[in-house]
Parts: C-alpha cells; structure tokens; sequence
C-alpha cells in the first residue's frame, strides 16, 4: 500500500492542524493506521493509532486528550486531528499501515508514508 501525507505546516501555539493520510493499493480496510513523528535530534515516537474498522484508537500520553485519530474507510484516508499545538509538538509527522493494532515503534510496521513536517511557532 502507498501511503501520502499531507496538511503539515506552521501554526501558533494553542493552534490546531490536520494531518491526512491517504493511502492507494491494498485493501485500506485490511490495515490499521497509526502516526508517528521525529523531533529535530531524536528518536521517531508513536503518537496515535486506530485499527482497521476505526471503533479502537490508542493513543501515547504526550498527546493525550489533545491529539484525535480516525479514519474514513470509503476514502482510504486517515486523519489526525491536532489540537492545542505546543513548541515541542514540532516534528516530522509520518504515517503507517500495519496488518495489526499500532501500540507503539517495535521496527515491524508493514508500510511508512513520506513525512509531513509541523511547526508549532512560540
């Protein structure tokens, strides 16, 4: 499956972004989706994921209860909704396919999108 990122860009604090991911290819419905960002000098980190039919989404604690996840299946896009942007939500954001539940970054995900980056100005 290929899978495109896009709606990365500069916003303010407390701003909002949307991310979509829209993939092409193999059945969209056989995967779940999860997202995943890389701040300047560090490691990638799992922030968000929702399983192939959308009734289950997880989320890490760094954007919890800001951060939403979902999906449009007729579409073959996924979605995630950024709210309440801070500076150190500043990242190259990447999407992913996985044949199972995304619960974090173990190295086995099936299919990566190219990254989408965000700017969270001071």
């Amino acid at each position: 499956v290929q899978l495109q990122a896009s709606g990365g860009g500069l916003v303010q604090t407390g701003g909002s972004l949307r991310l979509s991911c829209a993939a092409s290819g193999r059945t969209f419905l056989s995967f779940a989706m999860g997202w995943f960002r890389q701040a300047p000098g560090k490691e990638r980190e799992f922030i968000a994921s929702i399983n192939s039919n959308g009734e289950h989404t997880y989320y890490a604690d760094s954007v919890k209860g800001r951060f939403t996840t979902y999906r449009d299946n007729a579409k073959n896009t996924a979605y995630l909704q950024m709210n309440n942007l801070q500076p150190a939500d500043t990242a190259v954001y990447y999407c992913a396919a996985h044949r199972f539940m995304i619960y974090s970054d173990d190295g086995n995900i099936d299919y990566w999108g190219q990254g989408t980056l965000v700017t969270v100005s001071s």
